[in-house]
C-alpha cells in the first residue's frame, strides 16, 4: 500500500476525476512524443509491458479521451521518468500527503519495489495531449495490505494519484482523469467488479472528487499510516454515477 493518499492542490485535493471510458477510444491521434513514450514500452524496447499479468497489463490499455484531451497511461521506466517524478514528489501539496520529499534516491526506493515486483502494482506516467502530467499506481488491493482492513473482494484494483504539474490543478482535470482511469480498469479488467480508493479522511476536497467520480463512501478505516476515507466505484452501478 503506497504510504500516502495522492493529493493534488490545496484547493482541490487528491486526484479528482470524469473523463469518458474506453468508448471514446477510437481513432485517437497521438502527439509524437506520446508516440515516443510508447514505443519505448514495447518488449523489443525492453519496456516494462510484460510486468503486470495480475493487472491485465495496464501497457496495452489504450488511450481514452477526456474533457481535458487525450489521456494515456504509460508505464514508469526508472532512468526516463525519475527526475520528474521525483520533482513533482517535491511539491509541498504533493509531499504533504506522499511524504516521499527529498532527492531522487528517495522517489527511486519507492518506485524500484514495484518495478522490480510481481506486478501486483505499477506505476505510470499519465501523459495528457502527449505531455506528462501526472504519476499513478495502478495495482491490485485485494493482494495489498490495505485488503487486512476491509472486506476485499477477488481483483479489487486500487488507484492513487497525484498531478504532478500546477497549472492542471484546480479546474477539474483530474476529476475527469480519475473517472477515465476508473473506467479503463473496469474495462480492461473483466474480473474486476470495484475499483477502490483511500484518501486521507480529513481531506475533504479529495473525498468529494472521488464521490464526484462516481465513487461511494463506503466506510472510515484505520490504516497504519492515516485515518482514510474507502472510496468505492461499483462495476454494477457505473452507468448510473
Amino acid at each position: 500500500m503506497p504510504p500516502a493518499d495522492a493529493h493534488t492542490d490545496p484547493a482541490t485535493g487528491p486526484a479528482p476525476q470524469a473523463g469518458t471510458g474506453a468508448e471514446d477510444t477510437l481513432d485517437l491521434r497521438l502527439t509524437d512524443e506520446l508516440l515516443a513514450l510508447l514505443e519505448e514500452d514495447t518488449p523489443e524496447a525492453g519496456g516494462g509491458t510484460a510486468a503486470s499479468e495480475l493487472l491485465d497489463r495496464p501497457a496495452e490499455w489504450k488511450p481514452v479521451t477526456t474533457p481535458a484531451g487525450v489521456f494515456q497511461l504509460v508505464p514508469v521506466r526508472l532512468e526516463r521518468d525519475l527526475a520528474v517524478i521525483s520533482r513533482w514528489m517535491n511539491d509541498p501539496a504533493v509531499a504533504a500527503f506522499w511524504e516521499l520529499a527529498g532527492d531522487d534516491t528517495v522517489t527511486a526506493e519507492h518506485l524500484i519495489p514495484q518495478l522490480d515486483g510481481d506486478g501486483r502494482s505499477v506505476p505510470c506516467l499519465g501523459v495528457l495531449s502527449g505531455v506528462p502530467m501526472s504519476y499513478w499506481e495502478i495495482y491490485r488491493a485485494d493482494l495489498d495490505p490495505l485488503a487486512r482492513h476491509y472486506p476485499s473482494r477477488p481483483h479489487d484494483t486500487g488507484i492513487h494519484l497525484l498531478i504532478g504539474e500546477v497549472n492542471n490543478r484546480g479546474h477539474g482535470v483530474g476529476t475527469g482523469l480519475l473517472r477515465a482511469v476508473s473506467d479503463l480498469v473496469l474495462d480492461n479488467r473483466p474480473l474486476c467488479t470495484r475499483v477502490v480508493a483511500e484518501p486521507h479522511l480529513c481531506n475533504t476536497p479529495s473525498v468529494s472528487a472521488f464521490l464526484s467520480a462516481g465513487f461511494r463512501l463506503s466506510a472510515e478505516v484505520e490504516l497504519p499510516d492515516k485515518q482514510a476515507a474507502l472510496m468505492i466505484r461499483d462495476r454494477a452501478h457505473r452507468a448510473q454515477l
